[in-house]
């Protein structure tokens, strides 16, 4: 009986370059499905380029069908109006997600940089490089970070995704939840 396929859509959310990857997962193997760019120009109106994040996304749910859209969360610069733009950016992926019925989860860069190479300060070139040695893509190659990050994004939520204790296949509701379905393990204290 082969087991079926988890498949994540990560994507680093910008207002010129937006990254996007899909994964799918099987038995704790991970694959690269597509992995890209969305290059949106500068001479386009801001809502058009709002718009085009929106149907690429939407495009990429339709054809790979993913369950989970991980993405990353903007980190907080001095500049007010590319953090304004740079959310909203990340807001029209996200409703493109959310309006397809996807579980959403954002990342900090942090935190993803800590779950692919145990280093939350490591930089852009770190994370490729530990992304090609873990998904065996020594061959592969990126134009722009932005893809390796959305990758990256995607790799992370499988890694936050996966329950490490227990029989993977119990999803428990609490504690009366547990002991229902784990009755073996009460122990008596008399």
């Amino acid at each position: 009986m082969q087991k079926s396929s988890k498949i994540i859509l990560g994507i680093d959310p910008g207002t010129l370059l937006m990254g996007y990857s899909v994964i799918s997962v099987t038995a704790s193997v991970i694959k690269v499905v597509e992995m890209d760019v969305l290059r949106l120009s500068a001479k386009k109106d801001n809502y058009e380029r709002l718009h085009m994040i929106h149907q690429r996304v939407s495009e990429l749910i339709q054809q790979f069908k993913p369950k989970y859209c991980a993405i990353e969360a903007p980190f907080f610069g001095k500049n007010v109006q590319s953090m304004l733009k740079l959310g909203r950016a990340q807001g029209v992926a996200i409703a493109a997600a959310m309006q397809s019925g996807l579980e959403v989860h954002e990342y900090s860069p942090k935190k993803i940089k800590q779950s692919i190479t145990g280093n939350g300060n490591a930089d852009k070139e770190q994370v490729w490089k530990m992304l090609q040695q873990m998904l065996h893509l020594q061959d592969a190659w990126v134009h722009t970070h932005d893809m390796s990050d959305a990758l990256a994004v995607a790799v992370c939520h499988h890694f936050q995704d996966k329950p490490f204790l227990g029989n993977q296949d119990k999803v428990l509701k609490g504690w009366d939840d547990f002991l229902k379905k784990n009755p073996g393990r009460i122990r008596s204290s008399k």
